[in-house]
């Protein structure tokens, strides 16, 4: 989109989502463009630089999107409707719930969801980064069977195919190892392959959260039907038949919440936690750090600063800095002051970034 909605590319995509829909599969689109879509309009011959100018070209934009998609939509039969979300959407527990109840409603209406972020709005620190961050997240906030990434290129090679002859696809990943990562490369990197470290990162979060996924090169035709049924070419993430799923919760706390404070443990609360994933006692927390209340997000960190996961906690900072103080307590009152254990995804940083 070069200032303008490209009407040829949408009905591409809804054409295939209309023949997903009439197999009776429930479809949620993540769609980006809107700044594209409506800074000509706004008056600028070329993509503004400046935040002011890109909420204002959104505003225009959003508007152009989803009506282009409501009219095609409804050419067939559907419904579309628009949300509009922000990170603070997510990080907020009774908001990201919210979420999820809304769209599900639509869903089993037989609505077709648009999710974007709302770009015009929100600020740098708000954002999801980028929109395969956020198709991975939704897709985990509505329990998604599948997340399909349609971008530039084919699919994950093993290499970046533009300066590597030999770099093959891989049609199938079960696990993002080192060397995926570092094929993808950086952010910006000149070994990165069109975003596909955001990609990846977008993958690790589906894969965690128990989704199946696709990455497909946008153009190819049927692209979207295909991948659904399994027979593109791509690249498709698989799940292991040992994987452990998070839960709603735990998907919650590990990639939206924002932790407020840090807990530092000792040795010994580090291996069980990794081990056996208990509950933290008390009586093994060495330090605190920030102030938070009673059932916020925190960091946790060994007696080293490395990352152990993240668990909601059940006494707030003071709390925990008087019973650090203390010299003798009853343990009675260190089990009343336990960490929930079913909150607890400690075991979390070894699978998938937290904070993605």
């Amino acid at each position: 989109m070069n200032g303008e909605v490209s009407r040829r590319k949408l009905e591409k995509l809804v054409d295939e989502v209309v023949k997903i829909k009439d197999d009776g599969h429930e479809v949620l689109l993540v769609s980006s463009g809107a700044v594209a879509a409506g800074y000509r309009k706004l008056g600028c011959l070329s993509r503004p630089e400046e935040l002011p100018e890109k909420q204002a070209a959104a505003s225009i934009g959003q508007g152009l999107l989803i009506e282009t998609y409501s009219d095609l939509f409804i050419s067939h039969g559907y419904v579309a409707s628009q949300i509009l979300i922000t990170r603070s959407d997510f990080s907020d527990e009774n908001r990201y719930n919210n979420s999820r109840s809304t769209i599900n409603v639509l869903l089993e209406r037989g609505i077709i969801p648009i999710v974007n972020e709302n770009d015009t709005i929100t600020m740098d620190f708000e954002n999801f980064g980028d929109n395969d961050t956020l198709s991975a997240k939704v897709a985990g906030l509505v329990d998604a069977d599948q997340l399909i990434i349609l971008s530039d290129i084919d699919g994950l090679y093993d290499a970046d195919p533009r300066k590597d002859a030999n770099a093959k696809l891989l049609d199938e990943v079960n696990e993002i190892t080192p060397e995926i990562e570092a094929a993808a490369g950086d952010p910006g990197s000149s070994v990165g392959t069109g975003g596909m470290k955001s990609k990846i990162d977008a993958f690790k979060i589906a894969m965690a959260s128990g989704i199946t996924s696709f990455l497909g090169k946008a153009s190819t035709p049927n692209i979207v039907y295909d991948a659904v049924y399994h027979n593109a070419t791509g690249t498709y993430f698989e799940l292991q038949e040992d994987t452990e799923n998070l839960n709603q919760k735990k998907q919650w706390i590990a990639f939206n919440s924002g932790p407020e404070g840090e807990v530092t443990i000792d040795h010994s609360a580090k291996e069980s936690i990794l081990d056996s994933e208990e509950s933290l006692d008390p009586s093994n927390v060495h330090s605190v750090k920030g102030r938070f209340e009673k059932g916020a997000v925190v960091r946790i960190l060994d007696l080293s600063g490395e990352k152990i996961g993240l668990g909601v906690v059940n006494y707030s900072s003071d709390a925990f800095e008087q019973l650090i103080n203390q010299t003798d307590i009853d343990m009675k009152n260190y089990e009343k002051a336990a960490v929930e254990s079913k909150h607890f995804v400690c075991h979390l940083d070894a699978a998938v970034p937290v904070g993605v």
